[in-house]
């Protein structure tokens, strides 16, 4: 089978070709990327010493993608993936759609050209800020958890969020280009009869992930904290109790090989949560505690004004992947934290590498 990854040189991307190549089933790899991220470069001799074929190009660019080979299934890890791009002064709004929401265009007229599978990463940020906002939460062992007291919204309980729960706007301008992209592939797979699959998945995790705080927290505060740079709780209090769960890459991996055998499915069964959920769910306090255990102790200061588009208590039911495609993760919260922290240390220049201020 050949796969084609776009962003493949970036950390999700990356991952998922070498556990591909690692698989041993033989599928030849291709993959493409703009290398405007900085640390993307890193990845690219690595890859293509285990023969993935790797092209630049750039996904907004449609003339791009007429130069690459004709593939059985494309899997879209290329994106913009800060919920503060388009607002944040470093990007502009313009520049978020085109790679977001142009780019997925772009991709599945490649799809419809060569009758490809096609595959979207989505996100958690897909949910309507407003009512994950108000969820009723209590503070229980340094983390919130949700409260019995006050309504709870659709579509939400102990074990997470539900694919049914509300997509209203706002979801901030990240997470509108990225739920427009999952219903542009569903309508694109409906129309011209292509195999489309939209994953929304939790925060992605692991070693070698790009240190941004805005993209990247778990790998972004371990190597922040066994550096002793500056880290901050930001809202809430200012006491870190925030939540999110974590997911390592590679758990995809059979989720996705399912995926591409897979008999024709109605719609409704192509879109599903992949995340760690409730099981992997650790807040920033606990993190800190956990880096402290590791690392030694390091100071985190406290920020309690609220700053857009946080959200207390962000963790995703997955119930529906393991209904259809009995898919659970593999990888434990402390064995993602283990490798974020072996790769932390033997890479003491990774944070200005990959987030150069």
């Amino acid at each position: 089978m050949r796969i084609l990854i776009t962003g493949i040189c970036g950390f999700v991307g990356g991952t998922l070709a070498r556990a591909f190549a690692a698989s041993g089933a033989g599928h030849e790899l291709y993959g493409f990327d703009n290398f405007i991220r900085p640390g993307s470069e890193t990845n690219r001799a690595e890859l293509k010493k285990l023969g993935v074929k790797i092209f630049h190009a750039d996904l907004r660019s449609a003339s791009d993608l007429e130069s690459l080979p004709a593939v059985d299934w494309v899997i879209d890890a290329a994106a913009n993936p800060s919920v503060l791009a388009g607002v944040d002064g470093k990007t502009s709004s313009r520049q978020l759609v085109e790679h977001n929401l142009s780019g997925t265009i772009n991709l599945l007229e490649f799809c419809k050209t060569h009758r490809a599978g096609f595959i979207l990463l989505s996100t958690s940020r897909v949910y309507s800020i407003p009512p994950l906002a108000s969820l009723p939460v209590e503070a229980h062992a340094d983390a919130f958890r949700l409260s019995a007291a006050g309504p709870r919204a659709k579509g939400v309980g102990p074990a997470g969020i539900a694919e049914e729960f509300s997509t209203a706007a706002p979801v901030s301008l990240y997470g509108s280009t990225k739920l427009a992209s999952e219903a542009l592939a569903l309508e694109y797979g409906e129309t011209f009869d292509l195999p489309v699959f939209v994953n929304r998945c939790g925060v992605l995790a692991g070693a070698g992930q790009f240190g941004r705080a805005d993209q990247g927290i778990f790998a972004y505060w371990l190597n922040a904290h066994v550096r002793r740079r500056a880290l901050k709780y930001i809202g809430f209090g200012g006491h870190g109790h925030q939540v999110r769960d974590c997911l390592h890459p590679g758990d995809l991996v059979p989720l996705l090989l399912k995926q591409f055998a897979a008999p024709k499915l109605a719609a409704a069964d192509r879109l599903a949560n992949i995340a760690g959920g409730a099981r992997s769910a650790m807040s920033l306090r606990q993190l800190t505690t956990w880096c402290d255990a590791k690392f030694g102790p390091h100071a985190v200061s406290s920020d309690p004004a609220p700053r857009p588009f946080d959200l207390p208590w962000v963790v995703l039911d997955s119930a529906k992947a393991t209904r259809l495609w009995s898919w659970q993760p593999q990888t434990p919260t402390v064995a993602i934290l283990e490798e974020i922290a072996a790769h932390a240390l033997a890479h003491p220049e990774w944070l200005e590498l990959s987030a150069p201020l």
